[in-house]
């Protein structure tokens, strides 16, 4: 009898002890109990921007649908380019939603749930420009944020970079005559221009061949590996559902969330 009382309790320990372990792994999925923070630029059309006090775009609300997702809520924190990476070593936020492309160095030191767009860069110049492809702008002036994919791609083909801080700096710089162009976005510049009047910039395809479109992912500091994967899930969920079709449809007129 008392052998099988021992057992009992064992058994019951047991399981408790598996509960609060369960419970614990729960709260230690993101820095702040029942919220998903997030860190974007939030100065950047059509992927985070404001209108009036409140912060809206793609990645926002394509941020709250994942969030949703997790039984989450979502909390943004708008933080300049670069302090954003360093925002997720010191635990600042639990991932950075921010137009951030996956690439080989990026992956070596974070971690990159399922891409949830495939964004394609062009050069953005004047109407008059004598630039006419990417092989033009060898020793161009330019501008680029720094530690960003768009300045990575100025260095491949050459250009003579200056930093710039967001992007509505760089179409200033071009229209001023303080540089010659930026590669950046397109979906970035054509929703700039809609909202700028007589404006001269124009953008400039770049073909496949010599650029290709970037896979846009939410990004991790290495420790986040359970946040990653059911993030990658719930993005999955979202685009099998229509989800993200829509916001895109909505935000860039067009679906890029597909190769």
């Amino acid at each position: 009898m008392k052998k099988k009382t021992l057992f009992s309790l064992s058994f019951i320990g047991l399981l408790v002890l598996l509960l609060v372990g369960c419970g614990k792994s729960s709260d230690n999925l993101t820095k702040q109990k029942d919220t998903l923070t997030i860190g974007l630029e939030g100065t950047y059309a059509p992927y985070s921007y404001r209108e009036g006090d409140k912060l809206t775009g793609f990645e926002v609300e394509y941020g709250k649908a994942i969030a949703k997702k997790l039984g989450l809520k979502a909390k943004f924190v708008p933080t300049k380019w670069d302090s954003l990476i360093a925002g997720l070593n010191s635990k600042t936020f639990d991932v950075v939603i921010n137009n951030v492309s996956t690439n080989k160095e990026r992956k070596s030191h974070y971690l990159f749930s399922e891409p949830y767009i495939y964004s394609k860069s062009v050069i953005i110049t004047k109407k008059d420009s004598p630039i006419k492809t990417v092989d033009d702008l060898k020793g161009v002036k330019v501008a680029e944020g720094t530690g960003t994919d768009n300045y990575q791609k100025a260095e491949k083909f050459q250009a003579d970079i200056i930093s710039s801080p967001d992007f509505q700096s760089t179409m200033s710089m071009i229209e001023n005559d303080r540089i010659k162009a930026t590669i950046n976005s397109k979906e970035a510049f054509l929703t700039w221009q809609k909202s700028t009047k007589n404006t001269d910039l124009k953008y400039i395809t770049i073909p496949d061949s010599k650029l290709k479109a970037s896979e846009i992912a939410p990004i991790y500091n290495k420790k986040s590996t359970e946040l990653s994967k059911k993030i990658s899930k719930a993005t999955k969920e979202l685009r099998d559902d229509g989800t993200l079709k829509k916001l895109s449809i909505k935000y860039f007129g067009e679906d890029i969330t597909k190769k």
